[in-house]
């Protein structure tokens, strides 16, 4: 299996909003024993982990379908988990889905043009701005201080069910892990 966690490259992302997949493929990282995996035409950092493996993009956002399809027709994989945050859902929320539409989502745009929709997503809820004239700024902003007290747990919980995603279906983890928000 892929495990793909969405995101931006560089410290100047590292911590906003739209790198919590980028986030929860760093505590899977850290859980594990992984092996890095270098081949430029990647475009991302890939970690193996055990028979599965891990990717971080780093192509920016709205070409991480680029970084994903390498890697997939690469290792001939079939089964793609894309991890995301969801400004449809309110901070903290966990939800499991398989295929859908991309939701005005530029990583899952890119993905879906890539290798088609049907991958599971992991959607991390970031809450929304105000104004929708606010969601490119809202996106690249780190947490607020009250987010980032919750944030390690939450971060704990997506690598949870990602690690559950390994072993059962979709369904079942949608049942047993799904948050409503933190």
């Amino acid at each position: 299996m892929l495990i793909v966690g969405l995101g931006n490259p560089g410290p100047a992302y590292e911590r906003t909003r739209h790198n919590v997949g980028f986030m929860v493929i760093d505590e899977l990282c850290g859980r594990r024993s992984v092996q890095p995996v270098s081949k430029s035409s990647f475009e991302g950092e890939l970690f193996k982990m055990g028979e599965h493996f891990l990717l971080k993009p780093t192509t920016y956002m709205n070409l991480s379908g680029k970084s994903v399809l390498a890697v997939k027709n690469f290792y001939k994989i079939d089964d793609v988990i894309v991890i995301h945050d969801d400004l449809d859902l309110p901070f903290g929320a966990l939800r499991f889905k398989k295929g859908g539409g991309h939701g005005g989502h530029n990583g899952l745009k890119s993905t879906d043009a890539a290798i088609g929709p049907e991958y599971i997503r992991v959607r991390m809820g970031i809450g929304k701005p105000e104004h929708k004239s606010q969601v490119a700024d809202y996106v690249l902003h780190a947490f607020s201080a009250e987010e980032s007290v919750s944030l390690p747990e939450w971060i704990a919980k997506a690598a949870d069910a990602v690690e559950m995603l390994l072993k059962t279906d979709c369904a079942e983890v949608a049942s047993k892990c799904s948050l409503k928000g933190m």
